[in-house]
């Protein structure tokens, strides 16, 4: 079906499925957000790190673990990934963000869950990042870490509750 089919009522668009919109209220949904709470506490617990939940300005749901110690901090990460997509949430999963102070700015490390890959962020004030900066982490660390090559794909995480 072409452009022209729909322009000249050769095919019919297909309708509107408004009726799927009250998935949001079922039972089955309040559930699965539940669940996850649930797993959360669990895995919190068994790890001994402080983890909470938070939700941003744009809808996102955050998953804030706090450890001091950076190797347990990825253990409860990781395993919090692990249980989230065993349980079948594993698609929403966007990224695991590790803030470092040392630098004149914070620098995070940002692990894409998509692409399995990280990069590095430099936000220097509102909306504003060190370029220079990032590539010249990229260029230290990419021999011990999957670094995403794709600089297109380097989101910027600004106003993230870490």
């Amino acid at each position: 079906m072409g452009l022209r089919d729909v322009l000249f009522g050769r095919k019919k668009l297909a309708e509107p499925k408004a009726d799927q919109l009250f998935a949001l209220t079922t039972g089955e949904f309040r559930s699965a957000f539940d669940e996850v709470d649930q797993l959360i506490e669990a895995v919190a617990e068994q790890c001994g790190a402080k983890v909470e939940r938070q939700s941003d300005q744009y809808g996102f749901d955050w998953v804030i673990v706090h450890d001091p110690d950076l190797e347990d901090l990825v253990t409860t990460v990781h395993t919090l990934s692990s249980e989230l997509t065993a349980k079948g949430f594993g698609a929403q999963l966007l990224a695991a963000t590790f803030k470092f102070e040392g630098a004149q700015s914070p620098v995070y490390w940002i692990y894409g869950f998509k692409r399995g890959a990280f990069w590095p962020f430099v936000p220097i004030g509102k909306d504003k990042r060190d370029n220079a900066m990032e590539l010249e982490l990229k260029a230290k660390l990419e021999a011990e870490l999957p670094v995403e090559q794709d600089l297109t794909a380097w989101l910027a995480l600004f106003d993230a509750p870490v």
